[in-house]
């Protein structure tokens, strides 16, 4: 991952849990239904992109480079909310999505059900 120079406010930055490698775990929730599209990477510099332009960056593990969602695709994420979780290791993103929010190209990238329980 590059050095990227963030301004990430440090009062959120100080509360973050990083992996070894600097990342962010960030569930994606759409707003309006509560469907847990994807689960995707954060650093500091991503979050900071994300808070300031409402749209949803990530971190790229695969392509080692940032990517705001949907600027290929057109499947873009509107940031409606960014929480942080109690432990400050995982982050939920509510968003409005537009289109698809898997590479597949469905809705969720949750559809193989491992156990339904009855």
């Amino acid at each position: 991952m590059p050095e990227a120079e963030t301004i990430l406010d440090p009062a959120i930055a100080a509360r973050l849990k990083r992996t070894p490698d600097g990342l962010v775990a960030a569930i994606v929730q759409e707003h309006g239904t509560g469907d847990v599209l994807m689960l995707a990477w954060m650093d500091d510099e991503a979050l900071h992109r994300t808070l300031t332009t409402g749209r949803a960056t990530y971190w790229s593990r695969s392509r080692g480079e940032y990517w705001v969602k949907g600027a290929t695709s057109g499947h873009h994420q509107h940031v409606k909310r960014v929480s942080l979780d109690c432990d400050g290791d995982a982050l939920l993103v509510t968003v409005v999505q537009t289109g698809a929010a898997c590479h597949t190209g469905t809705h969720t990238c949750f559809t193989d059900d491992l156990l339904e329980a009855q």
